[in-house]
């Protein structure tokens, strides 16, 4: 019974550590923004940064508070309608192309919000009895990764945001920029084989879509010891990569003609010399950084001109699972790649950290996936369609919301995630 009690014990200190400490930094980021800011919308893909603070708080609200507290009352019963992202089960939802119009609630009531759930939050984790407490651990860990989520979603939205303005606003300044120099591509070689990946439920925490460990058959395959630089994705732009269709598959092709793309997004040229929109302001293109704000299109049209292909999933994971959890993180406050530095030889070099990387796979349920049961279900299973699979994080990830296994998705059109290419190849 004593064990019991401490178990439950170091259970609410580490309940109310993670939760306090995720919360925190969601504020933090938040910090340099204007009261104009919370409420920008500039094209549907992106969301104010108002609504991710609400969304976020809507979800410890509504799959927590109001089914484990009794004594909980809505903060707002609107709220659930302006907050619910896609929940169909949970009721309707405000349009999402439309979040921008929402000048009330205030960004102040928006706070007061997130104020009250986290007091209601830190009561219910205090005094719950211990089965209580074991039932909604899980669902306060899920929670906390899903802000974690929407935490590099508020980053990425916020630099779209500024991007279109034409006074190229600065999120926060630098002391000093990395001026490190790219260290050559390596390839290194995989013996392939009947392999597993995937993560079975009980092995620390994982999404749905992560489980649960299966076989896979790898052919020999090589991986670039580094993604690719701005330099060498330059070569690709002026060897005519954009006006040279042989590159692109068709819908891509059709995407670069109907955007009429040239180069990255938030690159653009000025009196010849090419720039690069950053969280930080804009500055010269730097050559040694990984290129990024790349869709699947251009990363596969990209590794098509460079006589390499782009990784399956599974490749990425069984190159990368035995590398240590380290990078350019959101802790690190960069918010933007960093020049790769050789550690050594046959090493992978950030595997973790600075951009997503785009593979080849599409994004569907591994064989004997099961969804989470009720409205969770639809956290990420109705996406499984017309999406692609990136791995590894960027410098907007949390360090401790990535894994081996962690699968993000996104349509392969969809550039202003800090998305990026580690090419591979096949051996004969």
């Amino acid at each position: 019974m004593v064990q019991q009690s401490i178990q439950t014990t170091e259970l609410r200190n580490q309940l109310l550590h993670s939760y306090e400490t995720t919360r925190m930094m969601t504020n933090k980021l938040v910090e340099p923004l204007e009261t104009e800011d919370y409420t920008i919308q500039s094209i549907p893909d992106v969301s104010p940064p108002k609504w991710h603070m609400a969304h976020t708080t809507w979800f410890f609200e509504t799959f927590i508070l109001k089914e484990y507290s009794e004594s909980y009352r809505s903060f707002h019963e609107e709220f659930d309608y302006l907050f619910n992202s896609y929940y169909e089960s949970v009721g309707s939802f405000f349009p999402r192309h439309s979040r921008g119009l929402l000048s009330r609630p205030s960004i102040d009531k928006v706070r007061r919000y997130r104020k009250d759930i986290d007091e209601e939050i830190t009561r219910l984790i205090n005094e719950a009895d211990e089965a209580i407490l074991i039932e909604i651990a899980d669902l306060i860990e899920i929670g906390l990764h899903h802000e974690q989520q929407h935490q590099e979603l508020l980053m990425t939205d916020i630099k779209y945001n500024f991007s279109i303005n034409p006074l190229k606003p600065i999120y926060r300044e630098l002391d000093s920029i990395e001026t490190a120099k790219a260290s050559p591509i390596e390839w290194l070689s995989f013996e392939g084989g009947l392999v597993e990946t995937g993560i079975n439920e009980g092995n620390g925490f994982s999404f749905d879509n992560e489980r649960p460990v299966h076989k896979v058959w790898l052919e020999p395959f090589e991986l670039a010891s580094r993604t690719v630089t701005n330099g060498e994705y330059l070569a690709f732009i002026e060897d005519g990569g954009y006006k040279r269709a042989e590159f692109w598959l068709s819908d891509g092709w059709s995407t670069v003609k109907n955007q009429s793309w040239e180069a990255p997004l938030h690159w653009e040229k000025k009196d010849g010399e090419w720039y690069n929109f950053t969280l930080h302001g804009l500055v010269p293109v730097n050559n040694e950084e990984p290129v990024t704000h790349i869709s699947y299109y251009e990363a596969e049209a990209y590794a098509s001109w460079a006589g390499k292909r782009l990784p399956t999933e599974a490749e990425w994971e069984v190159a990368v699972r035995d590398q240590p959890i380290e990078g350019n993180f959101v802790e690190d406050g960069v918010y933007h790649p960093v020049a790769s530095v050789k550690k050594g030889e046959g090493q992978l070099q950030k595997a973790y950290g600075d951009v997503w990387e785009w593979t080849k796979s599409p994004y569907m349920p591994y064989p004997g996936n099961k969804p989470l049961d009720g409205a969770l279900g639809e956290y990420n299973a109705k996406f499984m369609s017309s999406q692609m699979i990136l791995r590894g994080g960027s410098c907007v990830t949390s360090q401790s919301h990535i894994r081996p296994s962690y699968r993000n998705f996104f349509a392969p059109d969809k550039r202003w995630q800090f998305t990026g290419i580690r090419l591979a190849g096949d051996v004969e």
